[in-house]
């Protein structure tokens, strides 16, 4: 059973930083893309950042030049440094990843979800 733990939410101020973490444990040959998502009330699911297993990346336009998304293979972990928060950011944050279970088989798994307020 593969499962995505996630930690570093919680509640922070207007421009301040936090650091999401999300690692992926259990069964499985390797892990391939990794991301993160997010979801506010009211809204749908949305793709903060991606990123492969060769370290190439993706981001929402939202969060381009404040948020770093970067990836530990060997722990087949993945983080998320967001610096410059705004109240904008706050949704739970979801993290997911394409682990390839065995050789012929690639399946998408998701985090729990973590909560991230931006507030005063």
């Amino acid at each position: 059973q593969v499962q995505l733990v996630e930690s570093g939410g919680g509640l922070v101020q207007p421009g301040g930083s936090l650091r999401l973490s999300c690692a992926a444990s259990g069964s499985f040959a390797r892990a391939n893309a990794m991301g993160w998502y997010r979801q506010a009330p009211g809204k749908e699911r949305e793709l903060v950042a991606r990123i492969t297993s060769g370290g190439t990346t993706d981001y929402a336009d939202s969060v381009k030049g404040r948020f770093t998304i970067s990836r530990d293979n060997a722990k087949s972990t993945v983080y998320l440094q967001m610096n410059s928060l705004k109240p904008e950011d706050t949704a739970v944050y979801y993290c997911n990843a394409d682990i390839k279970v065995t050789a012929a088989i690639t399946r998408r798994y998701w985090g729990q979800g973590t909560q991230v307020t931006v507030s005063s």
